[in-house]
C-alpha cells in the first residue's frame, strides 16, 4: 500500500512538458494544454486582425485562430519548414493554434521549476512559468493565460 502512494507523491511532484523550437528558443508547455500536434493547416487570413494572428482555420467544424509565436514572444521570425507545425492548445474551453518551428520531445521534469534568469534577452519574463535546465539546453516553460493575454491586449488596441 505504501509503495502506491509514494509512487502517487512522486507524480504529483512532476510535469509532464512538450518541448519545441521557435527561431532558436527552446519552449515548452504543459501537456495537458495541448489537444494535438499537427502539419501547418490551411488558414484563412482575417482583415484587420493583430500581427500575431495568421489566421483562422477549421479543425473538424470549430474554427480556430492560429497565433504566430515569433510574433507574440518577439522572436525573429523563420522560414516554414516541412517541420513547422501548430500545436493546437485549449485554454479556458477554447481552442487556439501556436505556430512553432519544430516539436522537439514530450518529457517528464520536476514541478519545482526555477525562476527565468534575470538576463534573459527578448522575452518577457511575465510569459514564462519558469525554467528547466535539460541536455545542456535551457527550456523555457510558457505560461499559456499569460501568452494568450497578449492576443487579447492587442485585439483591444
Amino acid at each position: 500500500m505504501q509503495s502506491v502512494s509514494s509512487h502517487s507523491t512522486a507524480r504529483e511532484n512532476t510535469l509532464q512538458i512538450v518541448t519545441f523550437e521557435v527561431g532558436k528558443a527552446t519552449l515548452a508547455l504543459d501537456i495537458a494544454t495541448v489537444q494535438e500536434i499537427n502539419r501547418s493547416l490551411k488558414v484563412t487570413k482575417v482583415p484587420h486582425a493583430p500581427r500575431q494572428v495568421l489566421g483562422v482555420t477549421n479543425l473538424r467544424g470549430e474554427v480556430i485562430t492560429i497565433l504566430d509565436l515569433h510574433i507574440v514572444l518577439g522572436i525573429k521570425a523563420t522560414a516554414k519548414t516541412s517541420a513547422s507545425r501548430n500545436l493546437i492548445v485549449n485554454h479556458d474551453h477554447e481552442l487556439f493554434g501556436l505556430g512553432v518551428d519544430r516539436v522537439s520531445d514530450i518529457m517528464t521534469i520536476s514541478s519545482e521549476l526555477s525562476p527565468p534568469p534575470s538576463n534573459l534577452q527578448g522575452l518577457s519574463r511575465k510569459l514564462l512559468r519558469g525554467v528547466h535546465q535539460a541536455d545542456g539546453r535551457l527550456v523555457l516553460i510558457l505560461d499559456l493565460s499569460e501568452v494568450l493575454k497578449t492576443r487579447a491586449v492587442s485585439e483591444a488596441a
